[in-house]
């Protein structure tokens, strides 16, 4: 059994056609053979270590929903996590300050799935403050002494980050006064710029003493002092998952580039230990690791990367630097299928009539005719077969008490709904159907 919130979450994302943000448990298929040697790798990070991972998978594979599934499992585990897409315009990898600034905007915890960035700043401070109270020599009431103290305690704490980054103790220190005072204002441009906001207030950057936007160097060592704080909170590390990462394949050269040399560097460098408690983890698609236009354009980040995957998939090793997700086969798509239907009946009117209307068998022949009308390409299936299952089918089932769509419902596929892997499914059903 699982919260009539988390159920509706999940109904009403796959209703939209859209991953859920919570719940992936509940009908996780095909990843559990991962969950042991993630669940080893996310203790040694808890432990002070960083580690990499990289997940391959055609389109329509799961990367999205293994990305999700693995930041909620991280969650569940104490961690932070953040995804961060990325993009040519807005999230280009080799500028770390956007792919900062978004890992802070999506930031997430056990408590609140977005945003969680200002909380866990405000719950380091109330960390710190208690470790003051603990040592016995300030006074609770004496706030003066009490913000003193913490502030000194602050700066210990951050002593290695100060070095190379001082403006991120700056801002902290302008943030806790800002609060002390009741100067919501300032506090939220700080906060703001701390968040590596562009278009901070001159005056905001005046009362920290600091100039400028956040830049790539900066953003790297705020990412390190981010770690620090949230492991003084009490949190086990940071997960940060980049989707969609074979983008890089389509962007400029010389932008192809640094995006692969970044993410050369991010790899050597959670190796050498300048991310304790980072676990960073990117998707792509098989082209991309071994395509002319993907990492083979870098022999370093090729060689780090590098995995046989010339044996049965059965055999693969998932603690090895690149994994490899299955494409989804009927019988998969029929299992998650069944599981959502079980997941629906809990919170319907007529529990029994779910079961009995939508039985395994309609499940079945759904599931037959959604890879069908998309040229018999199961893996591209889950997300339109979903969809339909919930919205055209148990929807009107718990709706509607004489509603049975084996006699009133005939399905159809619009373009209009499809995504661009779903149409490309849809349509070409040989090489002559590809326009040119």
């Amino acid at each position: 059994m699982i919260s009539a919130a988390k159920r509706e979450d999940i109904i009403g994302a796959l209703r939209r056609g859209t991953v859920p943000g919570s719940g992936l448990d509940a009908f996780a298929v095909g990843v559990e053979v991962f969950a042991p040697v993630i669940d080893e790798e996310l203790e040694r990070v808890a432990a002070g270590r960083g580690a990499f991972k990289a997940v391959r998978g055609e389109y329509g594979s799961g990367k999205t929903f293994f990305g999700r599934w693995f930041q909620e499992r991280a969650r569940s585990c104490g961690f932070a996590a953040s995804e961060v897409q990325i993009n040519e315009t807005e999230t280009p990898l080799h500028k770390l300050e956007t792919v900062y600034r978004r890992l802070v905007e999506r930031l997430g915890t056990a408590d609140a799935a977005h945003g969680a960035f200002r909380s866990v700043i405000d719950g380091w401070f109330f960390a710190l403050e208690q470790d003051v109270l603990a040592e016995g020599g300030v006074d609770a009431v004496d706030d003066s002494a009490l913000l003193a103290r913490t502030d000194a305690l602050m700066e210990a704490r951050l002593a290695t980050i100060s070095k190379a980054a001082p403006a991120f103790a700056a801002v902290l220190r302008a943030y806790r006064q800002a609060v002390a005072r009741g100067d919501g204002a300032l506090a939220d441009g700080l906060i703001s710029w701390l968040a590596g906001q562009p278009n901070v207030a001159a005056s905001v950057k005046l009362a920290a003493g600091i100039k400028g936007d956040l830049d790539h160097f900066g953003a790297a060592n705020f990412l390190a002092g981010v770690l620090v704080i949230l492991r003084d909170s009490g949190y086990a590390g940071l997960v940060l998952v980049l989707d969609e990462v074979e983008t890089l394949q389509r962007m400029r050269g010389d932008t192809r580039e640094r995006g692969l040399n970044a993410l050369r560097q991010w790899i050597d460098e959670i190796d050498a230990g300048r991310y304790p408690g980072l676990y960073l983890l990117i998707t792509g698609t098989p082209a991309f690791y071994d395509g002319p236009q993907g990492i083979q354009r870098l022999v370093p980040l090729a060689q780090r990367l590098h995995v046989d995957f010339a044996t049965e998939a059965r055999f693969d090793n998932p603690r090895a630097a690149q994994i490899r997700l299955s494409a989804f086969d009927h019988g998969a798509l029929v299992a998650v299928g069944t599981r959502i239907r079980d997941i629906y009946a809990e919170g319907a009117r007529d529990q029994a009539r779910i079961h009995g209307v939508v039985d395994d068998i309609y499940v079945e022949t759904l599931a037959r005719a959604v890879a069908g009308g998309l040229g018999g390409k199961v893996g591209v299936a889950p997300r339109l077969f979903l969809k339909k299952l919930v919205a055209d089918v148990l929807d009107r089932v718990d709706l509607h008490a004489d509603f049975d769509p084996r006699r009133h419902y005939s399905l159809t596929l619009s373009e209009t709904e499809m995504s661009a892997a779903e149409r490309a499914a849809a349509n070409a059903d040989s090489v002559d159907d590809i326009a040119l």
